[in-house]
């Protein structure tokens, strides 16, 4: 195996089309050459949401000019790379069918190794990415689409401690910006409109909190913030400005404090020297804040990525290929796009599970 791997990694799972150049040198930081984004905000703005055909239609149309901004901006051509990474799954299956489908014919004409990608774990290895992280160390993946403890014990082996059993953070959040009439996307929006907001005027349940374990739940959540605004334009004929504060506010508070309890609970029964923080929830500062202040008091290390490697991006995927290949894992063009695909397979399914596999 060479002592430099230099990696283009391909992102397209939801609705961001990403590509990104990583290199890696044994006994020295890895060093991310470039990484580009196309973000797809303005697409969905009218829906919501993300439309997964929308979102679908935008990777197959942007992926090509991403892969070649990155390569442009990193000063490397495609023959000089040593393999190439792409998200594999889970995701929209659209989106990740048009990143597996455009790997391919970049590894076929350029005759590079192709590596399969779990998204999640491209989140999961971040922190060794970012800060050079050793196994093992408690990751809380957070995000639109997943939230889960983890205990990462190597590049492929990862334990879930717990997870949501319903909606994600980050979906939360979303739709609670969009009944308390805050645009997309919610997390950022909340945030903003929190600063202004009393945290404490609506008591919000914080739910599972007298249950053991790791387990957390949101949906109960956002149905109490919908009654306290159902309650507020009763009484009032409307949502005002202020109100939509307080209820941001009061809604992150609940979040927070959710996420910091079971936290604790997760570093007392991992006993992990270190709690890593990745997804799209985790560029919520005063999320992190908190989060930072559990470690502390456990004595444990604490890593958040920057923001820009929070949400989704193409960096973390060529990583995880990086580490991939040092473990000669390679993939062959039977790689298949997958809309479901847990990181610990050996946990019972927390969501459900049908015919294409587990959900998480």
């Amino acid at each position: 195996m060479p002592r430099t791997l230099t990696l283009l990694g391909i992102e397209s799972s939801c609705d961001d089309t990403a590509a990104a150049v990583v290199r890696a040198r044994d006994g020295q930081p890895a060093q991310i050459l470039s990484s580009e984004v196309f973000g797809q905000t303005d697409l969905h703005a009218n829906f919501g949401g993300v439309v997964p055909e929308i979102a679908a239609r935008a990777h197959a149309e942007k992926l090509d000019h991403m892969v070649e901004a990155a390569l442009t901006k990193a000063g490397v051509a495609l023959p000089e790379v040593d393999a190439i990474a792409v998200t594999a799954g889970p995701g929209l299956i659209g989106g990740v069918m048009s990143g597996v489908m455009c790997a391919k014919g970049l590894a076929a004409g350029a005759g590079k190794p192709l590596i399969g990608v779990n998204h999640l774990a491209g989140h999961a290895l971040t922190p060794r990415l970012t800060d050079g992280l050793d196994f093992p160390y408690l990751l809380l993946l957070v995000s639109g689409g997943h939230c889960q403890f983890l205990l990462a014990q190597s590049a492929t082996k990862f334990t879930r401690l717990g997870g949501t059993i319903d909606d994600a953070p980050g979906e939360a959040f979303d739709k609670v910006a969009k009944l308390i009439g805050l645009p997309q996307p919610g997390g950022p929006n909340i945030e903003t409109s929190a600063l202004q907001g009393d945290p404490k005027r609506f008591k919000l349940p914080r739910p599972l909190l007298d249950r053991d374990g790791c387990d957390m739940s949101f949906s109960g959540l956002k149905t109490a913030t919908l009654r306290a605004r159902d309650a507020l334009v009763a009484e009032h004929g409307g949502l005002y400005r202020q109100d939509q504060s307080d209820l941001a506010a009061s809604f992150q508070a609940a979040v927070c404090d959710v996420l910091a309890k079971k936290t604790r609970r997760a570093l007392q029964h991992s006993h992990a020297p270190a709690i890593a923080v990745a997804g799209g929830v985790a560029a919520n500062k005063t999320i992190r804040a908190a989060l930072e202040q559990v470690a502390n008091e456990a004595g444990a290390r604490f890593i958040a990525p920057p923001m820009a490697l929070c949400t989704d991006n193409a960096a973390m995927i060529a990583w995880a290929g990086i580490e991939r290949l040092r473990l000669g894992l390679v993939d062959d063009m039977s790689l298949a796009a997958r809309p479901r695909w847990p990181l610990d397979d050996t946990a019972p399914a927390m969501l459900g599970s049908g015919k294409k596999g587990a959900k998480a």
